[in-house]
Order: structure tokens, then C-alpha cells, then sequence
């Protein structure tokens, strides 16, 4: 029987409505959902492949348990007995600081991530806790929690309504949006165009996005902050500073930033100093203009400067929190806030090996390696991963790959025995995303648009199947002493908590009321659903438990699979700050003492080839590689290389080079291209797939180089502990 079925698309930051055509009791078909209220239809090739994802045949669908170099799949009762036991050997002999948790980026995409993975790190006592956030967007969060006293207050530019864009470090052509959820970014930034705005990009590489741009502006990779900082430098000593109003600081940064003008950072960072100039006085003339910047500005080693940065600009030029610059999404989920908090703080504790400071409860997942292999009190000797592949995705993945051998006990929750998964002693599959619920925690708070919107499970669990809410909240249950098959207290504890706190709380609309006689109306099958309903129904748009008519709750989401519209982004000032002050603090301490070591870098930079990595639209970091229909196709793992650095090396087209950085070599074909600066030479990231012992076998056919055995596993950020990834020296020649 053929059917359709609805549902939120898990496999990237753009959340796209998908219509699943149904036959079999699998998905035969998938197109872009017409009818969702963000999405309109727009598709990408990932989410079109969403029925192979389902049905891998390499795609693990019991638990399996390691005996030495032999797998076997077992029940889960056999398998959540083994991870006790194991866990339990380890908390006994060492205590709870020798386990370490590393939590991987898919852990944002879905319902069970967002709600159990940190419970279940909290759970564990131990301060070891890692995850991607320090391969790619810690940087934000450290910025936006010393700006606005929360990490996750992060603005987004207003895509429907702004009149100038200016684009650092991102290619959503082909990543499809990064810490700002847009369904179909191309043709956002193409309405922008067409209703007279503008669109300019920095990048060192002429990406797809820039090559719909206005204006491409290659820069040195790293050197962003520069640029910035000039550009700040421009807009007081032109007397163009209109700064936002709740803001402390200002003059601080001015002083800060006097002497980094365009013409002291021009030659770092590449660009004429008029260009400087122009960028500062076209966001100042604009009637509404935002600054946008990912990947590329935080995975360098001024990362949280230049994500700083970025807002200071917003501030200055008056286009933060107003309509058409860079605003505040208000997730369904949340509820307004105060304007004040107790604020953001760095190092709260530090790494045991070489004291790199916490940063949002985190260490930076590079330090994970020596806090496995360096002896000590703390040595960390058992490891839980979720949804993580760090041996491909880290820097020094083959010091990682070595430590993890050593570890007493690993358990890894994962679709796929792959290169990290494979040194564990239990895998803990979850269901695919047709068997999975989807509500978007995460990515609602980065929403361009307001909306609501939940996709039931289109297909039941097969039999033996598990969901992965109820396996991450059995291994909460195991970490604190207790039986995963009570996975289920796990809901009841946090609603009962949650209740509680809001019922004694008068700004909520259940104040003075029961929060055992609310918890018995909340609507839901499982425990998940039922604390999902509850968020909303205490959210900003929720119906506060009968308190508002027309309000959400997650009964209204099932009804609606298209989902509720809420409309265009809101100011949201000063109730979304959480600073001390109750204002935006735009100069804070630690981003003041860190430009010195900014300055530092006037006179210590250097000439050479410098490597940067690279998205595709069909791929996503190591994950998406298994599949056919994404994996089709020519040689997407390529060593870009400029034609005149090409000809200066003897490499041409279709060659093999020989690439070399401080840390370690690869051999990989050459792509020669002229949307690539001089100087600078790329290769994407998440490849490396020919390590033994893996069962992914469209990945291992065509494995591709792993860009991370090039990358320094010691060079980081030092306020966001985030690896460098961009800006590597490297040295390139023809493999013989």
C-alpha cells in the first residue's frame, strides 16, 4: 500500500519539509514537502537520499558486542548488561573522572541528542566531556555568552529583509547554512539581489555562493579578524558608528581597535585598504545590512576575535536586533527571558595534561588523545561516544585512533561500525530517521523565520528496534547506578523538576498551580514526546496549559504536519540578554586581552602555501559517504590547487601530490582551478575511509585522504579551544 507521510529533514542545519512516499513499510520516495511553512519545497540531494539512508545494508540494526577482534550482535538486554559491567569496572578502579564522553555533531539533529546526550554527560560526574562544537562552532558560542551573557544567543541575518549581506568564511550554496537555519539559502540570497539588495563574500576560494555575489573578495584564510577589526577601526574614525542602544563598551573598542587600521591590516590580510574602507561605509550607508560569518572565520586561530568581531560590527553600524540585520529567533520551545543573568565565564576548570581551559562545560576534543595515553590521577581509561566519528574528524585522528586501543571500555551510539566506532566493545544502534521522531531543539533557536513544526515516526520500529530517546536515557540510568530498563524515570524526574520550577515561578502562566495535576494532561506516547509538549506549552507561543486558546502545544504540531507559521524574526532586546548589566558588554575582558595576540600576528605572518578545507552539497563532514546515490559521481576528494601555483610545482591536472604539513603527509589527485587565491590550496573534510575493520563499503571503495592528518592537533584557539583547520602552512610536490 502506497501512502506519503511527512517529516522534518534530519541531515542538515536547513530543516527542510520532506514527503515521504511510503510502500512496504519503507520510503520509496522522498521530494521537497510544498506545502511546509519554511521549507516551500526545496530539497538537496541529501535529503532526496534520505530511503538509502534507511535501508544501508551496512547500517547496524542490533547491538553488537567485541570479543577482542570478533563482533557479534546480541539483545539489548545482553548489550546495556555489558556497558554497565564495563562502565562499572572502570568507575570502581578509577572513579567517575576516568570516563570520558565525546558527544558528535549529528547529536543536534535529533530529538534524543537534544535532550538526553548533556543529561547523560552530567550523569557521568566527570569533567572529560568533548565534542565537534571544538572542530567547528565553539568560537560563537564563547562570543555570543561574553556579549550577551548566553552562549546560544546567536543572531542570524535576516535573509528576507535585509539590503546588504556581507558573507565571511561561508558557502551555504553548498553547506546549506550554517548557525542560521534557512531552507533553500540560494534562493534567499538570490530574492536578495532581485529586490535590489546586496551581496558581498570574503573567501579565499570563488565558491558557489561567491560567484552568486555582487562582489568576491578573496582573503588571506585566518586572517578575518584582521579584516574586521579594520573595518571597525573605519567606522569610528569616519565617524559612522550608530551603535544599537543596550550596549556597554563602545568607547573601550574604539580605543581597542585605534591602531588596527585598513592600512596596518591590509597587508595581513590581503585586501586594499580602500576595500577596507568601502566594506565599513557600504554596511553604514545601507538602510538595513548584517554580517554573517562561519566555518572559515571560526576554525582559525583567531576564531572567537573574528566571531566577536562580527557582532561588533552588527552593534556599530545599528543592524543588530532590527528587522533586516541580524536578529534573535525566539524557538517555540523557549521562554522569554528577563534581560539579565548571572553572565558567561571561561576555565571554570581545566584539562589535566596541559591545563587548556573549559569552555561551555567542554574541553577541547584535541586534548582528548593525551588524557587517554598520559598516565596520572584522571587518566581518562573508558570512553562513551554519541553519534561521533572524532578518528576522521579531529586533528591528530591517528593519535586518537592509537589511544582509543588502549582504552579499558568504549560504547559508542552509532548507526555504523566506522573508523572511531570500530574500537569499541559495545555499538548501540539507533533507529534510522524513517523509524525516528523529529522536533528541532537545536536549530530553532537559529531559525530566519519563526516556526513550529514535529514529524511523528512516518514508520514504526521494526522488531528488536529501539528509539534512540530510550537508549541514551538507559545509559543515564546505567551511569547513575540505576537499570536501564527504568529508562523511563528519566522523563518523569525532568518533567516533575521542570513543573515544579514554573509553577513557582510568577512570571510563568502556571504559577500557583499543581505540577502533578499538569504533568497528568500532557499529551505524548512516550516520554520524549510528553516533555516536548510540555516545553512548548510553557514556551513563548504555548498555550500555557489552557491559559491561551489559540496556543502551541504538541497536540497542535501532530495536526498540523506542515507545520505553524510564526512569523518574521522579532526585536528582542534587552529580554534576551543575560549579562549582569542587562546590557550587550561589547568589550569583555578576556576579547580585549586577546587582541594582543592579534597584534602579535602584524609581524609574524608568513609567506607559503596555506591549506583550507572545503563542503560539497552532497556530503556532511564523515557521515553521508555510505551512500550510493550521494556518493556517485567524480572525485570530490581533490587537492585544489591554483594554476599558477600548479605550474610553479610541475603539477598538473589529474596528478598525484605529495602534501605536507607540520604534523604529517597525504598523496592525493591534484584539481587544478582558477576559483582558488594564489597561495592557498584546499582539501575537503570527513574523508579517510580505508582504515580495516570498518563496515561502510561505498565509503571504503572510494575512501578519499583524511585532511586531519594535516591539521595540528596543538594549534588551537585559545578562548574557544577550537582546532585550527584553516590557514595550515603546508608544503606541496609531485609524489614520486
Amino acid at each position: 500500500m502506497v501512502d506519503k507521510a511527512y517529516r522534518i529533514c534530519p541531515l542538515c542545519e536547513a530543516t527542510c519539509g520532506l514527503e515521504l512516499t511510503l510502500d512496504g513499510g519503507g520510503i520509496t520516495a522522498a521530494r521537497g514537502d510544498r506545502a511546509d511553512v519554511f521549507s516551500a519545497g526545496f530539497i538537496c540531494p541529501k535529503g532526496a537520499a534520505i530511503g538509502q539512508l534507511d535501508t544501508d545494508p551496512d547500517r547496524l540494526r542490533r547491538p553488537m558486542v567485541r570479543s577482542g577482534t570478533q563482533w557479534r550482535e546480541v539483545g539489548w538486554d545482553e548489550a546495556f548488561a555489558a556497558v554497565r559491567n564495563g562502565l562499572a569496572g572502570v568507575f570502581e578502579r578509577y572513579g567517575r573522572q576516568a570516563v570520558a564522553t565525546y558527544l558528535g555533531n549529528p547529536n543536534v539533529h535529533t530529538i534524543a541528542g537534544g535532550l538526553y546526550a548533556g543529561a547523560l554527560a552530567k550523569a557521568v560526574g566527570s569533567t572529560q566531556v568533548y565534542s565537534a562544537s571544538t572542530v567547528d562552532q565553539m568560537p560563537k558560542h564563547v562570543s555570543s555568552g561574553l556579549l550577551f551573557g548566553d552562549p546560544l544567543a546567536i543572531p542570524v541575518p535576516d535573509l528576507d529583509r535585509t539590503d546588504y549581506l556581507l558573507m565571511l568564511g561561508a558557502n551555504p550554496l553548498e553547506s546549506n547554512g550554517s548557525l542560521c537555519t534557512a531552507p533553500d539559502f540560494p534562493g534567499k540570497l538570490k530574492a536578495l539581489r532581485r529586490r535590489g539588495g546586496r551581496l558581498v563574500v570574503v573567501d579565499p576560494r570563488r565558491t558557489r555562493t561567491a560567484a552568486l555575489a555582487d562582489r568576491h573578495l578573496p582573503v588571506r584564510p585566518g586572517t578575518d579578524a584582521y579584516l574586521l577589526a579594520g573595518i571597525v577601526h573605519t567606522l569610528f574614525a569616519e565617524d559612522l558608528a550608530t551603535p544599537t542602544g543596550h550596549v556597554t563598551g563602545v568607547d573601550e573598542v574604539r580605543e581597542l581597535t585605534a591602531d588596527l587600521s585598513p592600512e596596518t591590516v591590509s597587508g595581513v590580510c590581503g585586501l586594499p585598504a580602500e576595500e577596507i574602507r568601502t566594506l565599513a561605509r557600504e554596511l553604514a550607508a545601507a538602510p538595513t545590512a548584517a554580517v554573517y560569518a562561519r566555518i572559515g572565520t571560526s576554525t582559525v586561530e583567531f576564531g572567537t576575535l573574528a566571531s566577536w568581531l562580527v557582532d561588533v560590527v552588527n552593534v556599530l553600524t545599528g543592524n543588530l536586533d532590527r528587522p533586516g540585520g541580524a536578529m534573535f529567533p525566539l524557538a517555540p520551545h523557549r521562554r522569554r527571558g528577563s534581560g539579565t543573568g548571572r553572565g558567561f565565564a571561561l576555565g571554570r576548570w581545566r584539562s589535566r595534561v596541559r591545563g587548556f581551559p573549559e569552555v561551555k562545560g567542554e574541553l577541547p576534543a584535541t586534548a582528548l588523545a593525551e588524557e587517554i595515553t598520559t598516565p596520572g590521577d584522571g587518566q581518562v581509561r573508558a570512553l562513551i561516544t554519541v553519534a561521533g566519528n572524532p578518528v576522521l574528524s579531529t586533528p591528530g585522528g591517528d593519535r586518537l585512533e592509537e589511544a582509543l586501543a588502549g582504552l579499558d571500555f568504549m560504547v559508542s551510539v552509532d548507526p555504523y561500525l566506522n573508523e572511531t566506532t570500530r574500537h569499541a566493545h559495545v555499538i548501540l544502534p539507533p533507529p534510522p530517521p524513517g523509524r525516528s521522531a523529529h522536533y528541532d531543539l537545536a536549530f530553532a533557536d537559529l531559525a530566519v523565520r519563526n516556526t513550529a513544526r514535529y514529524s511523528p515516526a512516518p514508520i514504526p520500529l521494526a522488531e528488536g528496534e529501539r528509539d534512540e530517546c530510550e537508549i541514551l536515557a538507559g545509559l543515564v540510568m546505567i551511569v547513575s547506578g540505576q537499570d536501564a530498563a527504568a529508562a523511563a524515570a528519566v522523563d518523569d524526574l525532568v518533567i516533575a523538576g521542570t513543573l515544579a520550577k514554573a509553577t513557582a515561578d510568577p512570571s510563568s502562566p502556571v504559577y500557583g498551580r499543581d505540577p502533578a495535576e499538569l504533568a497528568k494532561t500532557l499529551d505524548g506516547r512516550t516520554g520524549s514526546e510528553r516533555r516536548i509538549d510540555m516545553m512548548l506549552r510553557l514556551g513563548a507561543y504555548g498555550d500555557g496549559f489552557g491559559a491561551r486558546a489559540d496556543g502551541l502545544t504538541l497536540a497542535r504540531l501532530i495536526a498540523e504536519p506542515h507545520g505553524v507559521d510564526l512569523g518574521p524574526l522579532q526585536p528582542r532586546l534587552p529580554e534576551v540578554l543575560r549579562t549582569p548589566s542587562g546590557l550587550i558588554e561589547l568589550c569583555p575582558a578576556p576579547l580585549a586581552a586577546d587582541l594582543d595576540r592579534l597584534r602579535a600576528g602584524l609581524s609574524s605572518r608568513q609567506d607559503g602555501l596555506v591549506l583550507v578545507g572545503r563542503r560539497h552539497l552532497r556530503s556532511n563532514n564523515s557521515w553521508l559517504h555510505n551512500l550510493p546515490a550521494l556518493a556517485r559521481g567524480t572525485n570530490r576528494c581533490t587537492l585544489h590547487l591554483h594554476p599558477s601555483d600548479a605550474t610553479a610545482l610541475g603539477l598538473g591536472d589529474g596528478d598525484t601530490a605529495k602534501v605536507r604539513s607540520r604534523t604529517g603527509e597525504v598523496a592525493v589527485s591534484v584539481e587544478i582551478t582558477e576559483d582558488l587565491m594564489p597561495g592557498v590550496v584546499s582539501l575537503p573534510h570527513g574523508w579517510g575511509h580505508d582504515r580495516p575493520g570498518t563496515r561502510m563499503r561505498v565509503a571504503a571503495a572510494a575512501p578519499g585522504v583524511n585532511v586531519n592528518l594535516l591539521t595540528d592537533p596543538d594549534a588551537i584557539d585559545p578562548l574557544s579551544g577550537t582546532a585550527v583547520l584553516n590557514g595550515i602552512p603546508v608544503e606541496v610536490a609531485p609524489a614520486r
